[in-house]
């Protein structure tokens, strides 16, 4: 059997800008700008390479946190990218007809199949496709959380060649990764090893955690935070209904608020957000004793905000008196 490991960059615009503001016949979270990948033939050998630079069609202006993380330049995709259905008759013809995705992470391949439906272009050759954080999960430690694929290399012991945030540079070094995995193994245990991320916790828990729990199926942010504030908002020991103070934003879609039990007292309440592959939106949530660690890295967070509304005050403006009527 072979394998595809794909890998991919994507552009997106700046918010507020007039690209953001596009009404697309299809929404996408981002337009594929460069694409990698690496073959592995037998199971275990790397074998070869694809990569291509896409000319953006609807996000045209490159992100500069985009341009700053890849390296790569908007004169650069005018020159060399190529527009994404001719990309996409080139790399599906590289991939062949029975070639199996492997990514590292779940948003790679729907943002693929995204791009894909954009120019109505099928997507059915995309199906059979796996991440592998969750087969080397699996097949390591056994964790739910998502490693980064420098973390993953490290237990491995594999010494970085490529670039980083290079769509082949990343891609080849999954496949070195993928490469040391009993993959066939992987795949059949996959289910098991998805239900176990589904019900499992991204990240580590800090200590005094009394209690944790994931919802699925959330609209959207607002409704995950008014959810977790609101009727899911429950006391760790009663099961009562706690009141919320305010939620902090924290890196990588998280959140946390101190909630109060009329009868029990106050717990901290993390939680992280991640998208569902169904574009909903799945919390992992976690409770923390009032005393505990967590609980004290929110008192601080909370010291330094406005205590009226959090936004920076502002001089008012001096009312200029009105002009005279002739």
């Amino acid at each position: 059997m072979e394998y595809i490991v794909l890998d991919m960059e994507w552009n997106q615009p700046w918010p507020g800008s007039p690209s953001a503001k596009k009404v697309l016949p299809v929404q996408i979270r981002g337009e594929i700008i460069q694409i990698g990948a690496v073959r592995i033939v037998n199971d275990r050998e790397v074998a070869d390479e694809f990569q291509v630079l896409i000319r953006p069609k609807y996000y045209r202006r490159l992100n500069r946190r985009v341009s700053k993380l890849t390296g790569i330049k908007e004169a650069q995709l005018l020159d060399e990218g190529i527009p994404f259905p001719e990309a996409m008759a080139m790399f599906r013809k590289w991939c062949g007809e029975s070639a199996v995705f492997l990514t590292w992470g779940f948003d790679d391949i729907s943002i693929l199949r995204e791009n894909l439906q954009l120019f109505n272009i099928d997507t059915g050759w995309t199906d059979k496709w796996y991440n592998a954080q969750m087969i080397f999960n699996a097949q390591t430690d056994g964790s739910n959380s998502q490693k980064a694929l420098k973390t993953a290399m490290e237990i491995f012991g594999i010494e970085a060649t490529r670039p980083a945030h290079d769509a082949l540079g990343d891609a080849f070094h999954t496949a070195l990764i993928c490469a040391r995995l009993d993959l066939a193994r992987g795949m059949d245990e996959y289910g098991k090893a998805l239900k176990s991320h589904e019900d499992g916790f991204h990240g580590a828990q800090l200590p005094g955690c009394i209690a944790r729990k994931v919802y699925h199926d959330l609209r959207d942010k607002n409704s995950a935070l008014a959810a977790m504030s609101g009727e899911e908002n429950k006391c760790p020991v009663c099961g009562g209904q706690m009141q919320g103070t305010r939620w902090f934003a924290q890196p990588g879609h998280r959140y946390m608020d101190l909630a109060s039990c009329p009868e029990h007292g106050q717990f901290l309440i993390r939680i992280r957000l991640s998208d569902q592959p169904d574009g909903l939106v799945r919390v992992s949530r976690l409770t923390y004793e009032a005393t505990s660690e967590a609980a004290q890295a929110y008192a601080k967070r909370a010291e330094k905000a406005d205590p009226e509304d959090n936004r920076p005050s502002r001089r008012r403006r001096r009312r200029r008196p009105a002009k005279s009527e002739a």
